[in-house]
């Protein structure tokens, strides 16, 4: 299973990739395993504040239900549409196509709080 090394990670498995001045968001390759075969993805809107540690959506997958967590609080400024006719893309490409939300963080200090690879390889190894 990959972890790509210039992400960081959260406790509920979202990751985020710093982009200037905003940071892009999307969930693991390890939940999207552990979740199975993803039918729908509900994301919040362009313009929606997001806070860390709170719900900003949900996936559905053949299995469950699961709520996605915001690594980080921000203004959500980009949303991927791809996702409402393609959820699929969550299981065949976590990091690249598969994307969820771009955020202008309140607060940029809050990512260097988030996991590094190693950790959260080391994290999920106990799961």
């Amino acid at each position: 299973m990959s972890t790509p090394k210039d992400l960081r990670y959260s406790e509920e498995h979202e990751w985020v990739k710093v982009e200037g001045e905003k940071v892009r968001v999307g969930i693991t390759h390890f939940a999207q395993s552990e979740l199975g075969d993803i039918v729908f993805v509900e994301l919040p809107e362009v313009g929606d504040e997001i806070s860390a540690d709170e719900p900003f959506g949900s996936v559905e997958s053949v299995k469950t239900v699961s709520e996605l967590y915001a690594p980080i609080s921000g203004k959500v400024v980009e949303v991927n549409e791809d996702l409402n006719d393609s959820p699929e893309f969550v299981n065949e490409s976590p990091y690249e196509k598969a994307w969820m939300i771009v955020v202008e963080p309140a607060d940029a200090g809050e990512v260097e709080k988030l996991m590094t690879a190693e950790q959260y390889e080391e994290m999920t190894k106990e799961d």
